[in-house]
């Protein structure tokens, strides 16, 4: 047993408004520089959609993550041992600047400046990179709020394996309801970034397992961009290095929450230190996809098992760290709940970002009808989401519908919970049925509503004192040079 910590992660994706606010907090701290402007290391996607950049998801075209041999062994799709080198030069799996957007401004000083004229002052909108005016037609969210249109929603490749009538069915229902997707780094237990960096520049931070590139090392080979199967990490076309989400590592190492869980408005963002099993990894990755999920979840270590525990120290885990694994709420909604899942785990990086998927709206319509609002019927059923259940098992289990299900089902039964508790106009009996059928307790159900519905900041982010595996020389002050750190160097690229 080899067990490492991780600062691991979960979305609550139904409590998601699709504001914003934390893609706008990262980009205040850490994108806001030259040759950074496309990148958003933090982004809320509508789907269905085409997500960012677009078509991310298409692994026959961008070849990202992990594909299983005929060996039962974990090879990169990206490359292999004899076209790595070739690819160096030439790699047509990169994403293209078409594929995320031209970055632009707006002549704000015109409305200002204007000379006198019957005609309104406009800001026209200019390209970041050549200063000219220029016509947008690409952005980070452009499928925001139209994923019904047929030009955005029918491009999402997770609609293969549906039939064309629940393709149909769910355009219907897509015009008055859909879901946000924020996404991070989900910093992979099993990176495909760091296998296929040439330099050796990525790294995961065996204290906490957060991902990064050391900049020093980094020359810009880009294998990791076409290795990463989520694209998140960009190329800094300025000072021709890569980049990526540091899970505002300088914030955690002072007790704080990231930027864009600090400013998320509907707190739908938690974090806690997991324990797993790193021994483990490549067998649990290397099984059958329907089984990727419970595979993942067998990795991931009972952090009050004394074998556990002892392993941990062994390894210099500190107390403080396995004291936060037994308080994590993330522990809780992967493990106890099950309530949690992966982004397209069949990328067998072992994603450690989880979400809880979301279900339909508690107001709605229901075809031309508003929701049926009788006690048999009070939150609709299951069959009746908003997303099918076949397209929400392609996003988070691998195309297993019984996972999703069983989530579902028990965010259910905690609704029906409450609503004889608060408002009392369903039978007990009913609820008692509903909560068996769930396989979840009353004590369950009133534990997930706190963390869920009313929990404190100090109850979602449970954060260990963090401890740094090496000395590393600071160049300036972090408060002071945030927006630059460890990217400060803009002087523009070149080889050494």
């Amino acid at each position: 047993m080899d067990v490492r910590a991780q600062v691991s992660m979960v979305f609550h994706l139904d409590k998601c408004i699709g504001c914003h606010t934390c893609s706008v907090a990262c980009k205040n701290v850490w994108t806001d520089r030259p040759g950074a402007e496309y990148m958003w290391w933090n982004n809320v996607e509508t789907k269905p959609g085409t997500g960012f950049p677009r078509m991310w998801e298409d692994q026959e075209k961008y070849r990202g993550g992990w594909k299983r041999t005929s060996g039962n062994k974990l090879q990169l799709k990206s490359q292999g041992k004899l076209d790595g080198l070739l690819k160096l030069f030439y790699n047509p799996n990169q994403p293209g600047l078409e594929d995320y957007y031209e970055p632009w401004t707006y002549e704000y000083e015109n409305l200002f400046d204007a000379q006198e004229s019957d005609d309104q002052p406009t800001a026209r909108p200019v390209s970041q990179i050549t200063g000219e005016e220029i016509r947008i037609n690409a952005g980070p969210n452009w499928d925001d709020d139209l994923s019904g249109s047929p030009l955005y929603a029918a491009n999402d490749v997770n609609f293969e394996g549906l039939t064309e009538d629940e393709r149909q069915q769910l355009f219907e229902i897509q015009r008055v309801a859909f879901m946000y997707l924020p996404r991070i780094c989900n910093h992979c237990a099993n990176p495909s970034c760091v296998a296929s960096c040439p330099s050796g520049a990525l790294y995961k931070r065996g204290e906490d397992g957060i991902v990064l590139i050391n900049q020093d090392i980094c020359r810009g080979w880009r294998a990791c961009i076409s290795a990463c199967p989520y694209k998140k990490i960009y190329y800094n076309w300025v000072t021709g290095k890569s980049e990526k989400c540091i899970l505002c590592y300088p914030r955690l190492e002072t007790g704080q929450a990231p930027a864009c869980f600090h400013s998320c408005v509907g707190r739908i963002r938690y974090l806690g230190v997991l324990l797993y099993d790193a021994d483990r990894i490549e067998s649990a990755m290397s099984t059958s996809e329907p089984l990727l999920v419970e595979a993942q979840r067998d990795v991931i270590c009972d952090p009050n098992d004394e074998s556990v525990i002892a392993s941990a120290r062994s390894n210099g885990i500190s107390e403080e760290f396995i004291d936060a694994a037994r308080k994590s709420p993330v522990y809780k909604y992967v493990i106890e709940w099950k309530l949690a899942l992966p982004l397209h785990i069949e990328y067998r990086t072992m994603p450690m970002l989880f979400y809880v998927p979301p279900l339909l709206p508690v107001m709605g319509k229901d075809g031309d009808q508003p929701y049926d609002h009788a006690e048999d019927t009070f939150f609709t059923s299951l069959d009746k989401s908003r997303l099918s259940i076949k397209y929400m098992a392609r996003l988070f289990s691998a195309g297993n519908e019984t996972i999703v299900t069983a989530a579902l089902k028990k965010l259910m039964a905690v609704r029906y919970f409450k609503r004889m508790q608060q408002v009392g106009d369903v039978q007990d009996d009913k609820v008692r049925r509903i909560m068996r059928e769930a396989a979840v307790t009353p004590e369950e159900a009133e534990e997930i509503y706190m963390l869920t519905a009313v929990p404190t900041v100090n109850r979602r982010y449970v954060l260990p004192p963090l401890q740094r595996e090496e000395s590393i020389e600071a160049t300036c002050n972090v408060q002071e040079c945030k927006g630059s750190c460890g990217f400060g160097n803009v002087s523009g690229a070149g080889r050494k």
